[in-house]
């Protein structure tokens, strides 16, 4: 795909704590690799990556590939950067929220991570895919699989355990928060929630082109 040659621009957040591996991880998703000597964020970053997204129909067979291109922002975990990020909040679609499965204080601070979204995102039910990162360093672990599950059931959202090092569940865990944009954008009678910037490449504005498409319901929000 060229550079303007997408149906749609989706801009993801990866935020969590300093130190959980959010900018591995998305490395891990872009470029297939791991580093392990990435400093801290300062403020904030971003990769891309184009993708071909293929919805399911309802006889379960792969509908019009969709040429997707993400954005994937990625945003410093520290306290005196937390008014920047949260500023950028407002023009994602989704939220890759990590916390680091050998430090259980990042765990705790989820709860936190949360609220900060349900208060500075497009709506209070936005769209977020919870990772424990660091899956493949298992003798250190400190949160158990139970209470991340349990946690992540409490609000709804679904839980991967990922390893920026060796890639498991990165890409399970993009794709499905990706699945779950295309399918609110699809079901939802209003639109103004779809941030500016979300365009097609014939010229419409996602926004145009959705309300053209046959309306299945309600906006989740």
């Amino acid at each position: 795909m060229s550079d303007g040659d997408y149906d749609y621009l989706i801009k993801f957040l990866a935020l969590g704590d300093s130190g959980v591996g959010k900018t591995s991880l998305l490395y891990q998703y872009t470029d297939g690799k791991f580093n392990s000597k990435f400093i801290t964020t300062v403020g904030i970053d971003f990769r891309e990556k184009r993708v071909v997204y293929r919805p399911n129909g309802p006889d379960g067979v792969g509908g019009r590939g969709q040429r997707i291109h993400l954005q994937l922002w990625d945003t410093a975990g520290q306290e005196r950067f937390r008014s920047l990020t949260t500023a950028f909040f407002r023009d994602a679609m989704g939220f890759l929220l990590l916390f680091d499965l050998t430090n259980e204080q990042s765990f705790l601070n989820v709860r936190n991570w949360i609220s900060q979204l349900q208060m500075h995102a497009y709506c209070e039910n936005p769209d977020i895919v919870l990772c424990g990162n660091k899956s493949d360093l298992e003798e250190q672990r400190m949160v158990k699989e139970e209470e991340a599950k349990e946690l992540a059931e409490k609000y709804g959202i679904p839980y991967f355990e990922t390893s920026a090092a060796n890639g498991n569940n990165v890409s399970k865990a993009i794709e499905t928060l990706l699945d779950l944009i295309m399918k609110r954008m699809e079901r939802c009678v209003d639109k103004s929630w779809i941030p500016e910037g979300v365009v097609r490449s014939n010229g419409h504005s996602s926004t145009e082109q959705l309300s053209e498409e046959q309306e299945k319901g309600k906006c989740g929000c």
